[in-house]
């Protein structure tokens, strides 16, 4: 019965094949290798980015006092 099914399966199939534009021009494995080779260096580069961030040593300066008022008033508000 297996062989029944896969030729009716394929019955059905060639014609959606045959309904296929010949002259229709497809990206092939050209692109998809352009695209392949886009997405292994953008991994690259965030990784790169990625162990560049950790590297960064950065402490913020301690904030300056407010500076007081000449009579010892506090601030309106």
């Amino acid at each position: 019965m297996s062989d029944m099914s896969a030729h009716q399966a394929l019955t059905q199939l060639v014609p959606l094949a045959a309904e296929l534009d010949e002259n229709k021009v497809t990206p092939g494995v050209l692109g998809f290798v352009v695209f392949a080779v886009m997405a292994v260096a953008v991994w690259a580069l965030m990784k790169s980015m990625n162990r560049h961030m950790n590297r960064v040593d950065f402490e913020e300066a301690p904030e300056r006092p407010a500076p007081a008022r000449p009579n010892g008033s506090a601030p309106r508000e």
